[in-house]
């Protein structure tokens, strides 16, 4: 049964957690060097202030050795500092680069991981998706973020624990500085929920942007006249995205702006108590004055990594989310597929209707697909045919009802695995520009490379003219926006798109979706029929074959022939049988049959 999880955003520090163990199992030297470099470049600058003490206290007692050690320490920090922060920088850059890698491809195994596609139509998940999409591929900085959190925190210690050695009161300054972290971490939060509330506006923006700077839909914008009107619907989605973002992000530089207030006022009354105490000296009310100064300095860079790393937490929580949410929905099936199908394909009372909607595609469709048998599926549009083929691939589960092969429920069995034991092609194909030969071969990984599966899958396809026409054979590029890529007619595009469902040997299931649209009537009849009779003669695995077409000369071939009308199943039988009940299916057919005379 469909079910779609309703997953919650886990916490920051969990998901920070999981996130530093990732990296550390990616790359655990360079997360230890990062982590050095980022907190012993602090050090230097934090004793500055001490170094100038000693160097005031040195020079009025006239004590050459304390001089000379508090030169030493500046120097050191000076030089310490700057071989530090070059050296860091360098470990870091190779870090992000290398751990980047490891997160983009642990979010593109989160996606891939669910088993069905029935998420990525669901309004929510690609809302939040969109916003992890922006932040994950900076998601390596939170790492540089957290070292740097860790070191600013150490800078700001050593430099509270200097200015408590001229009064205890000292430390009462930090109290000033809670409400500047404070109001940073409250207000990201804040800002956080405000872009996702905005972000369906943010995701119409770049749609009608796309819509209008990319070329698939070029044609038909310059044809329509539309571009001025997507021009100003994208102004207006982003404006209805900026508005309520921008507006948090003011509200919030309100509240900074009162907090820094405060600690302002809290440090120049510190440097007054300093240097009108019983303790006052020369080193002292320098050391008052450098630390004094520098701490307003590093309160702001602790405050600012913190809302650095708030941010990247935000981004990593999404991370997590995904994480849950890809659980959640993990395959959990526990039986094996069968080798060859004795039986078939079982629909028993299957409904379905499409995330978030109320109107059902398929209702209490019960259905027998016998093994060996080539079945037909006809019907007007919307009538839910191609939807039938993706359940049967396991692309969605069924709202109600349920689906078994050979009497075992099909979401029992591994989605992977069941798919690998499926072939065929789909009215909706992808265009792979790649060279010809992996364009078809990723039809079946394991010989994406055999020259000779490759030749008889396009074979198969009745593709053979449209490889012999292209310059290079199958070693050449498609697509024209790469180097020396050729551009394909639709129909080419189709006919490649078949022979790479058919490079897979021995499915238990095939499935074809009008994947001949763009081809004439005779060249269609003439492939199935070729195709049917290997499909019939098979190799003895039960294979059953799933043809949706709308000509009625394709689909009269059938063994069985499937009438879908108003999401539901109307008729089943052979065309003979069919034609003698003089229902829907002899309706279309004759209307059809008229047409071609």
């Amino acid at each position: 049964m469909s079910s779609s999880p309703e997953v919650e955003v886990p916490s920051g520090v969990a998901t920070l957690w999981r996130s530093m163990q990732r990296a550390y199992r990616a790359e655990p030297a360079l997360v230890v060097a990062s982590l050095a470099m980022a907190i012993l470049a602090t050090i230097p600058d934090a004793l500055f202030a001490l170094w100038l003490k000693l160097l005031a206290d040195g020079v009025i007692r006239h004590r050459r050795g304390l001089v000379l050690a508090a030169a030493l320490g500046l120097a050191g920090s000076v030089a310490g500092g700057w071989v530090l922060r070059t050296a860091g920088g360098r470990v870091q850059r190779k870090f992000r680069m290398r751990v980047g890698v490891v997160l983009e491809a642990h979010v593109a195994e989160l996606q891939a991981s669910v088993s069905t596609i029935e998420h990525q139509e669901r309004p929510e998940y690609l809302d939040r998706l969109a916003v992890l999409r922006d932040a994950v591929f900076h998601l390596d900085h939170m790492y540089m973020s957290v070292f740097s959190t860790l070191g600013a925190l150490l800078r700001l210690l050593i430099t509270v624990g200097l200015l408590m050695s001229v009064h205890p009161a000292m430390a009462a300054l930090i109290v000033f500085a809670v409400p500047t972290v404070a109001v940073s971490t409250w207000r990201s939060g804040v800002q956080r929920r405000v872009e996702e509330g905005a972000a369906p506006h943010m995701r119409l923006a770049r749609h009608l942007f796309l819509l209008g700077t990319t070329a698939p839909p070029g044609k038909e914008v310059r044809l329509t006249g539309i571009g001025a009107r997507l021009v100003e619907q994208r102004r207006r989605a982003w404006e209805a995205w900026n508005e309520p973002v921008a507006s948090s992000h003011w509200t919030s530089a309100a509240w900074q702006a009162g907090a820094w207030g405060l600690f302002g006022a809290a440090y120049v009354g510190a440097i007054v108590f300093a240097a009108s105490g019983l303790h006052a000296s020369a080193g002292n009310v320098l050391l008052v004055l450098a630390a004094g100064s520098r701490l307003s300095q590093y309160v702001a860079m602790t405050a600012g990594e913190a809302d650095f790393l708030r941010m990247w937490l935000d981004a990593s929580r999404r991370l997590g989310w995904l994480e849950s949410y890809a659980g959640a929905l993990r395959d959990r099936a526990d039986r094996p597929v069968p080798e060859r199908l004795e039986r078939g394909i079982r629909l028993e009372g299957v409904s379905f209707r499409y995330p978030g909607t109320d109107a059902w595609v398929l209702q209490d469709v019960s259905l027998d697909l016998p093994a060996g048998s080539v079945v037909a599926v006809v019907g007007e549009n919307g009538a839910g045919k191609t939807t039938l083929v993706k359940l049967l691939s396991r692309f969605y589960e069924p709202t109600t009802g349920r689906i078994t092969v050979d009497g075992t429920d099909l979401s029992r069995l591994p989605a992977e695995a069941w798919r690998c034991r499926m072939a065929g092609a789909y009215q909706d194909f992808f265009r792979f520009e790649l060279q010809a030969r992996h364009s078809v071969g990723v039809g079946d990984l394991d010989r994406l490379d055999e020259p000779t599966a490759v030749a008889t899958a396009v074979d198969r396809a009745g593709a053979v003219d449209v490889v012999a026409g292209l310059p290079r054979g199958v070693d050449t590029q498609l697509g024209p926006t790469w180097n020396e890529g050729v551009e394909l007619s639709f129909g080419q595009w189709q006919k490649l798109a078949l022979a790479r469902g058919f490079m897979r040997d021995g499915p238990l299931l095939l499935v074809l979706d009008e994947p001949t649209a763009a081809l004439d009537a005779e060249t269609e009849h003439s492939l199935f029929e070729r195709f049917a009779a290997q499909s019939r003669s098979g190799d003895g695995n039960g294979r059953i074959t799933i043809l949706v077409s709308h000509r009625f000369s394709t689909v009269r071939m059938a063994d069985r022939i499937v009438v879908l009308s108003g999401s539901r199943l109307v008729e089943a039988g052979t065309h003979d049988e069919l034609m003698v009940q003089d229902g829907s299916y002899a309706e279309l057919y004759r209307i059809q049959a008229h047409a071609y005379r």
